[in-house]
């Protein structure tokens, strides 16, 4: 088995027993190869969690967000997006967290960088703090905005309001 296999069975479990603690039904795909590798069913609804492992650099955590795969034509490197994933859970053995973020909130980006502490130049723009996306929190927030997301559909039919 691969170092990189190794390490992505072992993020994987550990999202799924943290998930687990938190009163999470975790559910694993039977074949290997989809876009998601664990599904979450939070408040009825199923999330599809995509697992990456995270490194510890300083204060930063950071997390590659695409994809690499092999097909007839090649390589193709991509970003994951909502028809295939709902949320990006990562796990960083360096200081054992893990955090779950919403496919929303990572805006397409290659690299996710959740930074654990305020920069010490005191920069707040384009600063993603880690502490929202932690678990258990961020599962229950996302059960959150799920609710309310699905909620808020507005007028029946929409075109009956002006």
């Amino acid at each position: 088995m691969s170092s990189t296999t190794h390490r992505g069975s072992i993020t994987e479990m550990v999202i799924a027993t943290e998930a687990l603690k938190a009163g999470v039904c975790v559910l694993r795909p039977m074949a290997e190869g989809g876009r998601y590798d664990l599904a979450f069913e939070i408040d009825g609804r199923f999330v599809r969690v995509q697992c990456k492992t995270g490194t510890l650099n300083g204060e930063v955590i950071t997390a590659s967000t695409r994809t690499c795969r092999h097909t007839p034509r090649g390589y193709v490197r991509t970003t994951y997006d909502s028809s295939e994933v709902d949320a990006i859970a990562i796990y960083c053995p360096d200081n054992g967290g893990c955090y779950l973020v919403p496919l929303a909130d990572v805006g397409g980006r290659g690299n996710l960088h959740l930074r654990l502490a305020p920069a010490r130049n005191n920069q707040e723009f384009a600063i993603t703090y880690a502490a929202p996306y932690a678990f258990p929190g961020a599962i229950a927030q996302l059960g959150e905005r799920l609710t309310g997301s699905q909620e808020v559909a507005g007028s029946s039919p929409a075109s009956s309001t002006k």
